[in-house]
């Protein structure tokens, strides 16, 4: 895909840099996934400065890959409806942080893990083109983001990290930031900026996570994807399936019947919508729990009126 070369990257855009680099390399695996990357630097890149004759040039090649993009893959759902497009991205974002958060939890502490942390950050970002964050992607994101650089400094010191959340004061991005712009240029016939750049020092979160709530790695659905460095020697060969918790059916469904005076309205159908293509998303990832969890709503709404 995504034949259009880039021009060199404007400096007013190296905090979209990453995101850029994330698109190429999900380019083949997950281009889905790799377009909304491409449509959130465009969309940020246009907030930044859409006036200055390098920006502008810059967007307009953005925006000449995401229509070839769009006329690729214009009969995929995921890229024509936006409810689809976000259940594929948020699902995939948070296999990444669950592979991570998996691998962190047991105690195996590598390029490859630190990588998926710092990809799932990315990709929280990029679901703000479909709207506000919920709380809870706010809390991943910030939990990825920080995890990154704790198990990034610590190994680059010759120390320990301790596994799961911990109480630790923020750490610097910047080291995890400059591997990374180092790792893979854009396509843009020159070297990006190595600098710390996506994430300023305001950014950086400084509350200790002792009591924030994450999802146990041991929930992380099977063929988990990895993002293997190539300097690493990692393979995905050395990522095993985690058993998945399956929630019971609440029992309540079976035998709930839709009361007379219960009236759905657009927005009720909307939502019952959203949970089924949630369902539908996650069981390509062959997320068992998500999918069942996401269902039951969508009946427990359709049958009552309520969520």
């Amino acid at each position: 895909m995504a034949a259009t070369a880039l021009p060199p990257l404007p400096p007013q855009f190296k905090s979209i840099q990453h995101h850029l680099r994330t698109a190429q390399e999900l380019d083949k695996r997950e281009p889905v996934v790799a377009y909304y990357c491409r449509l959130y630097a465009m969309q940020t890149g246009m907030k930044i400065d859409s006036k200055t004759p390098e920006c502008r040039k810059f967007l307009s090649k953005l925006m000449d890959q995401l229509e070839a993009m769009k006329k690729q893959f214009g009969d995929n759902e995921a890229i024509t409806q936006e409810i689809v497009g976000s259940a594929h991205v948020e699902n995939y974002a948070l296999k990444m942080f669950l592979y991570a958060d998996n691998e962190d939890r047991a105690g195996q502490f590598h390029k490859n893990m630190i990588k998926s942390f710092y990809t799932a950050s990315l990709l929280i970002d990029v679901l703000t083109v479909f709207g506000e964050l919920s709380e809870e992607n706010v809390q991943h994101r910030k939990y990825a983001r920080w995890k990154a650089a704790y198990i990034h400094n610590c190994l680059k010191n010759g120390e320990t990290p301790q596994p799961g959340p911990i109480g630790m004061e923020g750490e610097s991005f910047a080291d995890v930031e400059k591997e990374e712009a180092g790792s893979s240029s854009l396509h843009s016939g020159t070297t990006q900026p190595t600098s710390s750049s996506t994430y300023e020092a305001n950014n950086i979160p400084t509350s200790n996570y002792t009591g924030i709530h994450i999802p146990p790695g041991a929930h992380a659905p099977a063929n988990t994807p990895a993002e293997v460095p190539h300097n690493t020697g990692v393979t995905s060969n050395t990522i095993q399936p985690a058993p998945q918790n399956v929630p019971l059916v609440d029992p309540s469904l079976y035998s709930a019947q839709s009361a007379g005076e219960v009236r759905l309205t657009p927005e009720d159908f909307a939502r019952a919508q959203k949970y089924c293509k949630y369902a539908g998303s996650a069981l390509q990832y062959e997320d068992v729990s998500t999918a069942v969890q996401n269902l039951q709503k969508a009946l427990k709404l359709l049958i009552t009126g309520r969520e």
